[in-house]
């Protein structure tokens, strides 16, 4: 197979698509301030096992390398993955045939065609576009049922107050507990519909739908642009509130919380501490900085290297930072330990690495947090707190409910 990537003129048709209606459509979305990408078409799926050897999955996309005459990162083949949480479990990366896209402000087409049929698979993926963006769009359903896996105070005394006092007699110093509930619609959800939605509610998210996969994730797990490697971890959270002087003061109280610097800080430093052995050279901001969403404000902070000669894929970089203590906790073993004892359901790409990776071993992957599964009629949404010895179990089930309205919020 043959990937062919022209520039799109300003004057084509194709330089006036909107890439997130394109993408909703089509169910290969991935969004980011620099970074746009639409699939479409039939696919050729790759293995991905994140335990397993990434360098053959990275192999078997940049050998359908050909011409790319834009070469920036997300031109030539792309590949969309959005992976499990549990990183032994395998998962796939999709290659569409058509990526209509833009890197750093460049709008794009790539196509994946037999070396002889470049011109035929061009015209095929026009009228791919075409028709994706004609498709008429399913209706909301009348009525949507909440049901939850275990009620609200049982998970605030069986799961967190538990887990507290665990990690306050032990050497953990933080696990990560998620709340997970269905959505049962009068007929099916139309993903489409709801991306968008998140699309416009969460202008600066990580945007994505992937196999029925959808979110709009504040976290950037890492990203890979040549040799330079970025990561922007978020832990501790204020929900946001409607009284602006109540509000200023839940960021302040945020700000200072000993509890959530702490949190916050034993991300900060497992991340270097993975990222260096790739890296020449990497770093974080002296001082965390809010970062302030439309339901809740995060402690984040901006992390960034120069990786070593020869530079490693992003896969790999992935491979080496899943799960960090953000959606996992710390020390990792111990703490997926706990998880698995109290949390009692399977997360399965929640919580897990999502985002896209090219040919050149660049790519972006956010952590999938705000995110929901959309199978027909049923939609699976999780919410998670990170717990340490300090934490108060009503003030982490308030958090789950912050971050449920999040998701929820383009449901209803």
């Amino acid at each position: 197979m043959y990937a062919t990537t022209t520039p799109v003129e300003s004057s084509s048709p194709l330089a006036a698509v909107d890439l997130v209606a394109l993408g909703a459509r089509s169910g290969l979305l991935w969004r980011s301030p620099d970074v746009v990408l639409a699939g479409l078409g039939s696919v050729i799926d790759l293995a991905v096992e994140l335990s397993g050897d990434v360098t053959d999955v990275q192999a078997q996309l940049a050998a359908m390398s050909g011409s790319d005459e834009v070469d920036l990162p997300g031109t030539g083949p792309v590949a969309f993955a959005a992976l499990h949480f549990d990183a032994k479990r395998p998962g796939v990366a999709a290659v569409p045939e058509v990526v209509l896209g833009e890197s750093e402000g460049v709008r794009f087409i790539t196509t994946i065609s037999a070396e002889d049929d470049v011109s035929d698979a061009q015209r095929r993926a026009s009228d791919l576009i075409e028709a994706t963006l004609g498709q008429e769009l399913m209706a909301d359903p009348h009525e949507v049922r909440l049901e939850l896996s275990r009620s609200a105070d049982s998970w605030r005394d069986d799961v967190v107050a538990v887990a507290r006092d665990t990690i306050a007699g032990s050497e953990l110093e933080k696990a990560v507990f998620a709340r997970s509930l269905t959505l049962h619609g009068s007929t099916d959800f139309e993903a489409a519909r709801i991306v968008e939605r998140l699309a416009q509610r969460f202008s600066t998210a990580l945007l994505f739908s992937i196999d029925g996969f959808i979110g709009a994730s504040p976290e950037l797990l890492v990203s890979r642009r040549d040799r330079t490697v970025r990561a922007h971890p978020l832990a501790g959270t204020a929900a946001r509130l409607e009284d602006t002087a109540l509000d200023l003061a839940a960021v302040e109280q945020l700000r200072s919380s000993s509890k959530d610097r702490v949190e916050h800080q034993i991300t900060i430093d497992w991340l270097l501490t993975e990222l260096l052995q790739f890296s020449s050279y990497v770093d974080a901001e002296p001082e965390p900085s809010i970062v302030t969403l439309e339901n809740v404000h995060h402690l984040g902070t901006r992390v960034e290297g120069v990786l070593s000669e020869p530079p490693a894929s992003v896969l790999e970089l992935v491979a080496a930072v899943h799960p960090t203590p953000a959606v996992g906790g710390n020390p990792q073993a111990d703490a997926l330990e706990l998880i698995r004892k109290l949390e009692g359901f399977d997360r399965v790409r929640y919580g897990g690495p999502s985002g896209w990776f090219d040919g050149q071993g660049n790519g972006q992957f956010a952590v999938a947090v705000r995110t929901a599964q959309i199978d027909g009629d049923t939609a699976h949404v999780k919410a998670g707190v990170g717990v340490v010895a300090q934490s108060d179990p009503q003030a982490e089930l308030e958090e789950t409910q912050s971050k449920f309205r999040a998701m929820l919020g383009s449901f209803l």
